[in-house]
């Protein structure tokens, strides 16, 4: 037997929490509110303003934008979000924009991870000229390393 009160309001000070729950399928676009955990299939992109997790039954086929993520289960497709956990028996198989990353020891990670956060390069060759009167130094050029690598700022 519930319990259920007539007076409680349905919307409360509490975020609310998605479930989709293991042996279930969902198919299609959604927005969620609050958090999410998914235990059964999802298919298609969801945009949450706070967390979602994919416990370990789990497996999202998509785009996810989240706040945090944590994936115990299987994630494949795309993943916008400010940090990712990929936790022991978590594979994540995706294009990942993210600050943060961190795998536990058995997690999985096959994709690209890339910085959310787009660093703004200008360049102006017009100063650059002017800047070296008609004489430029093209050795500079061979001095440049083979590889740079850009991180956000605080990292």
């Amino acid at each position: 037997m519930g319990i259920i009160k007539r007076d409680v309001s349905a919307k409360s000070g509490r975020s609310a929490v998605t479930i989709i729950a293991q042996g279930n399928h969902f198919k299609g676009d959604t927005q969620v509110s609050g958090k999410m955990h998914v235990d059964g299939l999802f298919e298609g992109s969801v945009d949450s303003s706070e967390d979602i997790s994919i416990g370990r039954h789990g497996c999202v086929r998509g785009r996810i934008k989240a706040r945090n993520v944590t994936v115990s289960g299987v994630l494949e497709g795309e993943l916008i979000c400010d940090q990712l956990h990929i936790e022991r028996g978590g594979q994540v198989r995706a294009t990942v924009y993210s600050d943060n990353l961190s795998i536990d020891p058995q997690g999985c990670f096959v994709g690209e991870r890339r910085l959310q956060v787009t660093p703004q390069l200008e360049y102006h060759p017009e100063e650059a000229v002017r800047e070296h009167s008609g004489s430029i130094d093209y050795s500079l050029i061979d001095s440049l390393p083979d590889r740079i690598t850009l991180s956000a700022k605080g990292s």
